[in-house]
């Protein structure tokens, strides 16, 4: 089943360094972008992390220091890809816990304005996690009866991510074919930051997701303790997290001069 599209859609997958998502850089990202008429167009490098590749890591995607050592920075390619992303809604495996924070992080240090608010997100891992509970390679063998070849390979995996939503949608009457829905069903929680530190509560108010305020309002607890947000600052939290909560404290300053 084709995806119906009322604007453009990007499957993104990378390659990086390894998986803390505040510290951790991209090797390589392969990006297909599906059209509402059904073109397709790919968007794929390898790239320099300027930090060393764990050999453990290289182990598993197979791309070394060597192989990027030629390579764009993110920096050099970050108005091209903000380019092929500019007005598309964003799909992955695993997407929502990593891919797209990376993203998000990746485009912070680039000092590269990215929206990522302005978009859908879709995650085919929490599709088939809430449908069947296995991994892509799984996946792909169970929705499209093939074995999944260069299982790891950016350009493979995000392949295979876009063949498994259109098998997926064969496969289940009841999972809408709108990217809306499909956003909502991929979503487990009101995550207003990637990291999910900060969500939304029942009334749509920003709170605290961990710690101390856990379940508190995140302007109440600036205006009652100022120092927790000097703490979080300077603490070991991903960019977009601080980005978030910067805007949440010079709203709270605005709200007050008023």
């Amino acid at each position: 089943m084709e995806l119906k599209l009322k604007r453009p859609i990007v499957f993104i997958d990378l390659e990086t360094t390894g998986i803390n998502v505040s510290s951790d850089r991209i090797v390589e990202i392969s990006a297909l972008k599906i059209s509402p008429n059904g073109t397709e167009q790919w968007m794929t490098s390898l790239v320099n992390p300027e930090m060393p590749i764990p050999p453990k890591v290289t182990a598993i995607h197979g791309i070394s220091d060597s192989d990027v050592a030629d390579a764009p920075s993110f920096r050099e390619i970050a108005k091209n890809l903000t380019a092929f992303l500019e007005g598309c809604d964003l799909a992955g495996f695993n997407a929502m816990k990593f891919d797209i924070p990376v993203l998000a992080e990746e485009f912070l240090r680039a000092n590269m304005e990215f929206n990522f608010r302005k978009r859908r997100y879709i995650d085919v891992q929490v599709i088939f996690h809430k449908k069947e509970q296995r991994t892509l390679e799984a996946a792909y063998k169970f929705y499209c009866k093939r074995e999944l070849e260069n299982a790891h390979s950016a350009t493979a995996d995000t392949s295979a991510t876009y063949e498994v939503l259109k098998a997926q949608l064969d496969t289940y009457p009841d999972l809408e074919n709108d990217v809306d829905k499909l956003a909502e069903f991929s979503s487990f929680n009101n995550n207003v930051d990637f990291a999910g530190r900060i969500i939304l509560d029942e009334n749509g108010m920003e709170i605290f997701n961990f710690g101390k305020h856990k379940g508190r309002a995140v302007e109440e607890v600036f205006r009652e303790e100022p120092s927790y947000y000097s703490w979080m600052m300077n603490g070991d939290f991903p960019l977009y997290t601080k980005k978030i909560l910067t805007e949440i404290k010079l709203r709270t300053f605005g709200n007050k001069q008023t």
